[in-house]
């Protein structure tokens, strides 16, 4: 989440929070949470002035009234801010940067996150520094002056320091004293602490750019940025060369046989749920016993943490607990080192090497991906570390997949979702991000929940008690979508020889017990992909008994690719001596073979794809897709073409995929007629010419993306109407009765809101889970066109898909159910009902309602606004509105736990405008049976609100 926010709320006007990071504090032994905020002010004299803001904060700093400012630092001429290690550890890239702060004044240090935003933090810290050119002036800031801190009130501090001529201030490594080199001097972007003695044995002398320089105090280890073997990227932007990297890149990888040989290394990748479980017993009969070291260690947990507190706020002290044990329980044979720790909810993954093979390890990344509830949220979901070993790259995945046996489909789609969303930066911005397959090895492990099916638990149990788990497996449910290439296609795993890993009743080696009586699954899984593995074991380990679940383990030898140096020398000096005399030869040329794209019938997020092929000459070409003059984009927002950049080598060609995909961002223009499917994309070669593609089609309108009150005079559906008369009503400003002007009656609500919540009132009230489970995406495009065409009674969806579908509804509303200017005093009244009628009554006097305009009387708006302030109510006071014995009663309106006779057995049973509703409706199994208000936005509080309102009038 971008905190930066936070501590905007907390400036004075004029200055503006570039980028803000949570770090650790370090004062002796003391560890204290502090989130750092890079400040800019311009003074009126021009020019720019920069400070560091540190803030004490709660767990997720959201607003300003969770900060509280504790401390200011100036970005003077005398600032400065390097990575350092501290002395003894060895943790390597991927654990967490330590930064010393040195002004004249004081000294900091901290340890921050590693990843790609510490890169961007540090980065855009060092451009604020104001360097040491005579002719800039110094920076007074006074602007400080006004701000009050927790620590002795901020003083500008004296310019001492801050005019020091070039040559006196000592020069870092990472940022300050005006450094232009930052880039430079971490160029391997890797930050591995190493023995700085032992790098120069890695490269040859003429690739060396070693600049960094550690404190006098600190002799033993840096954060080296010379280039290692297995980082060879980062010599082609050396100027010796005289080639585009591009160039020497791809043909280095061309060649990538000619100088490497391959190795074995062993990898322990192990996975346990804990069932939200504090670590009880020792993890060594699961971690090491019985096996030689392993070089690797990737161990995955699921459930970590089941409380709240772990959900809302990303925050559990059983990581620490966890990650105690783990440590504890690696091989005693072996040290081991850190490399990553990523954490979503109770998903929890963790990546160990031997020291010896710490400085072979680059380019880590981690990222998350959530698909729980509304398929995003943490509760399900994956996460991954990416690394390069060498010359391999490998990917581990963890993941917790959706329950329950029926359940197989949602699994399949969070594998899909897992392997679509789940992006790793590159070490250069320009290129595209790496996704899951675009790596050497994939190790894929976790509680995948795949269950056995067909048989009965009885059967299940006689079948393990046999030990006949061929037979068994014939009904796991992840053979059969494996064998149907329904999911983890290319994946291979292991025979299984041991019984299934749940369920278990706590604390034994007894089936699952409870009322539920779960049948016994294979629920605990690991997988790979890719060449030269070997899987030596795999197993699980029963000895272990603090979860419903057994842990599950994977020894595999693993064939990495690892470079000769004598032999990469000599391969780059071929290519660089083939590449001279290529160099300027000719003006690169392309040819398309399509120039003309037509997309006909495009509809609300369904997307539409077509292709070209791009077929390169006898010259090197890099191409790009540019911005046409004044335009901010090389193409518009509902279009996207992939690659959009690239390099081809001679008489090479790619295939380049134009996108298009329109969501609640372009809908409502489209829906308009003020855009239109048309666009002109510009390809340009560098050194060469352009290529103008043309890209055409038509946009079919839909209720999705439509304002609230254009759909309430749309009494036909969106699709039977003209297009000029959708184009009216859509931009037609909001009425009130002062207007003087009365088009047609319109309807007290869309139809198409009414017709979805009627849907789930006659059919969802008793869904297990509702809201809480994502739809199916070919379901949601068939609600669309019924709904768009009017066509309700053909509707044949899930109750998961049409919840979904009603939330994408409102989300793809351009101005929200409760429009922005009563948005506020709704919530502010929601505590207070005095207050409560007077908003009602200011919002009828001044002609406009809940929605922002009133139709003809016996149609308003306003009584809608009495319910908006029950479902703000509910929305920010979940643990009160769960309460069955709790009523909430607004002018006859009331939800409470009375008597269900009354129910009407469909909203739509009566006229949309004119029929009265019972004045009690018992909407108590709703949210009795389903945690709505912790999972749902409060829009459809607001829309079911608004209907029972409407018909209550």
């Amino acid at each position: 989440m971008d905190q930066s926010v936070a501590i905007q709320e907390t400036l004075a006007e004029g200055e503006y929070c570039i980028i803000a990071l949570q770090g650790v504090l370090c004062e002796g032994d003391s560890r204290q949470s502090r989130l750092l905020g890079l400040v800019r002010h311009r003074p009126k004299q021009g020019g720019q002035e920069h400070a560091l803001f540190l803030y004490t904060h709660r767990r997720m700093a959201i607003t300003g009234d969770d900060v509280s400012l504790d401390q200011i630092v100036p970005v003077s001429r005398d600032f400065t801010l390097e990575e350092v290690s501290p002395d003894g550890e060895l943790y390597i890239l991927g654990s967490d940067v330590t930064v010393q702060l040195d002004t004249a004044e004081l000294s900091l240090v901290f340890l921050l996150p590693f990843g790609s935003h510490t890169r961007m933090f540090l980065q855009e810290v060092a451009k604020a520094c104001p360097g040491f050119d005579p002719a800039t002036p110094d920076p007074e800031f006074l602007w400080l002056s006004g701000y009050r801190c927790t620590r002795p009130e901020f003083e500008p501090p004296t310019p001492f320091g801050w005019n020091s001529p070039p040559g006196t201030a000592p020069r870092f490594a990472g940022i300050g004293g005006g450094a232009s080199d930052f880039d430079d001097s971490r160029s391997d972007k890797r930050g591995l602490l190493v023995d700085p003695s032992s790098c120069a044995q890695d490269t040859p002398d003429s690739l060396l750019t070693r600049q960094n320089k550690s404190k006098s105090e600190i002799t033993d280890m840096v954060r080296s940025s010379t280039i290692m073997v297995s980082d060879k990227a980062h010599i082609l932007s050396m100027q010796k060369f005289g080639l585009r990297d591009t160039i020497v890149k791809s043909r280095l990888m061309q060649k990538e046989e000619d100088y490497t040989y391959i190795q074995n290394f062993r990898f322990f990748v192990g996975t346990y749920n804990v069932n939200g479980q504090s670590p009880k017993e020792g993890l060594r009969p699961w971690l090491s016993h019985g096996i030689p070291a392993p070089d690797v260690y990737c161990v995955g947990f699921q459930e970590l943490d089941l409380s709240k507190e772990a959900f809302f706020f990303h925050d559990t002290p059983k990581e620490e607990e966890w990650f105690k044990a783990v440590s504890e329980g690696l091989h005693p044979d072996a040290k081991y080192a850190k490399v990553k720790l990523v954490r979503l909810v109770g998903i929890m993954l963790l990546l160990y090497v031997k020291q010896e093979h710490a400085a072979h390890i680059s380019e880590v990344e981690a990222e998350t991906v959530g698909t729980g509830i509304m398929g995003r949220m943490g509760n399900k979901g994956g996460v991954a570390i990416r690394f390069q070993f060498h010359n391999t790259s490998i990917c581990v995945v963890n993941s917790h997949l959706a329950a329950h046996t029926e359940e197989y489909e949602r699994r399949n789609q969070d594998y899909k979702d897992i392997c679509s969303r789940m992006q790793f930066c590159q070490i250069d911005p320009g290129l595209p991000p790496l996704t899951i397959s675009k790596h050497d090895v994939i190790l894929w492990l976790g509680d995948l929940n795949y269950r056995i099916e067909e048989l009965d638990v009885e059967t299940v149990k006689n079948l393990i008690e046999e030990k006949d788990f061929q037979t068994l497996y014939a009904y796991d449910q992840l053979k059969t979508q494996m064998a149907t290439k329904a999911v983890f296609e290319g994946f291979i795993e292991g025979k299984l020889t041991f019984q299934p890993t749940y369920k278990y009743d706590t604390g034994s080696d007894d089936w699952d017990t409870s009322e539920k009586c779960r049948a016994p699954a294979w629920c605990d899984r690991v997988l790979w992909k890719g060449k030269n593995i070997t899987q030596l074991s795999y197993q699980s380990h029963m000895g272990l008994k603090t979860s419903d679940h057994k842990p599950v383990s994977s020894v595999f030898d693993i064939g990495v690719k690892v470079v000769n140096e004598e032999r990469y020398r000599k391969t780059l000096e071929e290519i660089i001596r083939s590449l001279d005399k290529m160099e300027n030869a000719n003006i690169p040329s392309v040819s398309l073979s399509k120039r003309e794209f037509c997309f006909q019938n495009v509809k609300y997020m369904q997307l539409q794809v077509q292709s070209f092929t791009i077929h390169n000459g006898q010259v090197p070409c890099q191409f790009e897709f540019i911005n046409k003059p004044d335009e901010k984009s090389y193409c518009k927002q509902w279009l996207n073409a992939n690659p959009s950049r690239g390099f081809l080598l001679p008489d090479s060609a790619v295939e380049i995929e134009l996108e298009l995909f329109v969501n609640k961002t372009t809908a409502t223009k489209l829906n308009s007629g003020e855009d239109k499917i048309e666009d002109i994309l510009v390809l340009h070669l560098d050194r060469g010419k352009d290529y103008f593609l043309s890209v055409s089609g038509n946009y079919l309108p839909s209720c999705f993306g439509s304002p609230i009150h254009t759909l309430c005079y749309m009494r036909e559906p969106i699709l039977e109407l003209p297009l000029e008369t959708i184009r009216e009503l859509t931009l037609m400003p909001l009425q009130t009765e002062d207007d003087g002007v009365q088009l047609e009656n319109p309807l007290g609500i869309p139809k198409e809101l009414w017709m979805m919540v009627d849907y789930l009132y006659q059919n969802a009230i008793q869904q297990e889970d509702l809201f809480q489970q994502p739809g199916l995406r070919s379901e949601f495009e068939h609600i669309r066109d019924c709904l768009d065409t009017g066509m309700i009674e053909s509707l044949s969806a899930s109750n998961h898909s049409v919840a979904e579908a009603l939330l994408l509804f409102l989300e793809s509303l351009p101005e929200p159910v409760i429009c922005y200017s009563t948005y506020h005093n709704c919530l502010e009244c929601s505590g207070n009902y005095t207050a409560s009628k007077q908003v009602r009554r200011s919002v009828e006097h001044s002609g406009t309602a809940a929605l922002g305009f009133t139709g003809p009387e016996g149609t308003e708006w306003a009584p809608f606004l009495k319910y908006s302030v029950l479902a703000a109510q509910l929305h920010s006071s979940p643990s009160r509105t769960c309460s069955s014995h709790v009523p909430f009663s607004f002018s006859g309106f009331t939800l409470n736990s009375s008597d269900s006779s009354q129910k009407p057995e469909s909203f739509l049973s009566c006229p949309l405008l004119t029929s009265p509703m019972p004045s009690s409706l018992d909407l108590s199994p709703v949210f009795h049976s389903h945690p709505l208000t912790l999972v749902l936005s409060s829009a459809f509080w607001l829309s079911l609100c608004s209907i029972v309102s409407h018909t209550a009038i």
